[in-house]
């Protein structure tokens, strides 16, 4: 057959692909035997490849396909059921390096050489206001998640909602695990957002990995550029395994048969993952399809949860110190009068900063808010698991719970930590309150306990007092 004058007859960007097809029935080699003039100038000149270093290749027919195109297995499926189901398939991917969607079909070819079937793939890029959503998924698919992640816009509890709609993505999928994990690369940290278990599943989840931030970020270059990542096979296994051996590690010792991850991305910063594990491997299509909408939604409603999240702490956080500033304090103050809970029993301290003045007149105010630094950074060293707060100028509050053995501890390493005039001194009062007293009334008493002993202070150093 002459695929070249075939191929030729194409107006969009085409190949023919052979896919030879093995005695066991599963996929060999998948080899590019054609291309219209289009393919050959994509080929040649990847859209997904933008380091100008990198040597862009020389189409010639008959190479493997992923001498031209990103080598996944996901592709290799569709190249397989077309060439060889002879069934044609029509699908969207999105290359996130180039910030383009891409319009893909593969047709069958009525041809066979010996154990070698043939389709023709053929590519385009497209707006996503072109994109025919009732070719790329079912309506009932799109109702199904648009009916799930509208609980997101309709919800004061964030965590619990998402909770809810992971789980009903899980079931949509069929699967026995769906997960969101967030990451942050600036502090190389992730955590579990949401996921849901079926209740006979024996997976080992992520979570239970030290290493669950570095299994996650090599999924980045197991997708490359394409959208996503399937694996439904034992053959997808192995591929795993030669191009990311610790997540394969991981997958094998947590009993995953089947795994399709997506990468949460808004405005091209990436805030985590979502994936399905142990899904019915005959409804791929329809699992992929179901997730690709997923991602959008919770994409979008993360972005502005993180946004809202930063706001919050920008809000409750003093800028200068780092720690919880006053707004924060009056605001668990007033929780805790309304029944807010906290761990009893409980203390409250007050501390002030002395000397601040006369470091600000000798050495100006940037020696004095480094002072303060160092006295936040003395509270929080001692207080570590309690609530530190600046309440204003030099003074800061902490609330503490414990015994009053481990208070006893804490005050005596505040007063080791806090008494040199020449780096932090702070004078302190407290109130141990292992009643019912109100902790405004316990906020007065230590007010007035730290008074005296700044009284104290200023007594034993009369000459600090008006400097």
């Amino acid at each position: 057959m002459d695929f070249q004058s075939f191929v030729d007859g194409f107006y969009s960007t085409t190949c023919v692909i052979s896919v030879e097809k093995n005695n066991d029935g599963g996929c060999g080699d998948l080899r590019i035997v054609a291309g219209n003039q289009k393919f050959v100038a994509m080929a040649e000149h990847p859209p997904y490849i933008t380091d100008p270093d990198i040597p862009l290749p020389k189409f010639e027919p008959g190479h493997l396909y992923d001498v031209y195109l990103p080598k996944t297995p996901d592709f290799e499926d569709k190249c397989f059921r077309a060439a060889t189901q002879k069934k044609t398939i029509h699908t969207y991917i999105y290359l996130n390096v180039c910030n383009l969607w891409f319009n893909m079909s593969f047709v069958p070819v009525e041809y066979e050489d010996g154990n070698k079937c043939y389709c023709t793939y053929s590519t385009e890029p497209v707006e996503v206001d072109d994109i025919d959503t009732n070719s790329s998924s079912s309506m009932t698919i799109a109702n199904n998640v648009l009916k799930t992640c509208i609980k997101l816009r309709s919800t004061n509890d964030f965590k619990a909602t998402m909770n809810d709609v992971i789980k009903d993505i899980r079931v949509l999928c069929g699967a026995e695990v769906c997960t969101v994990l967030t990451v942050d690369q600036d502090n190389a940290t992730s955590s579990i957002l949401a996921a849901s278990k079926a209740d006979d599943s024996t997976i080992k989840t992520l979570s239970k990995y030290t290493n669950m931030y570095d299994v996650a970020m090599s999924w980045l270059d197991t997708i490359g550029e394409r959208d996503s990542i399937i694996v439904k096979s034992e053959k997808d296994l192995e591929y795993v395994k030669t191009v990311n051996y610790a997540w394969y590690k991981t997958l094998a010792d947590s009993n995953v048969k089947s795994i399709v991850v997506f990468p949460l991305r808004h405005n091209k910063e990436l805030l985590g993952f979502i994936w399905a594990t142990n899904f019915d491997v005959d409804e791929v299509a329809r699992i992929k399809e179901t997730l690709e909408l997923t991602t959008f939604f919770i994409s979008s409603e993360i972005a502005s949860y993180k946004m809202l999240r930063q706001l919050e702490r920008i809000s409750y956080t003093d800028l200068l110190t780092g720690i919880m500033n006053r707004n924060s304090m009056n605001n668990r103050v007033t929780g805790i009068v309304d029944g807010e809970p906290v761990t009893k029993p409980y203390a409250v301290i007050f501390a002030d900063l002395n000397g601040l003045k006369r470091v600000n007149d000798e050495n100006g105010h940037s020696a004095g808010d480094l002072l303060l630094k160092k006295a936040g950074l003395v509270l929080q060293e001692v207080f570590v698991d309690d609530e530190v707060y600046r309440a204003g100028g030099d003074e800061f509050m902490v609330i503490v719970s414990g015994s009053r053995d481990e208070f006893d501890k804490k005050i005596s390493l505040l007063r080791a930590k806090a008494s040199d005039p020449d780096y932090v001194c702070l004078s302190f009062g407290y109130c141990f309150n292992d009643s019912d007293m109100d902790i405004r009334d316990a906020m007065r008493i230590a007010d007035e306990e730290m008074y005296k002993d700044k009284e104290k202070y200023y007594s034993e150093h009369p000459d600090r007092r008006y400097r």
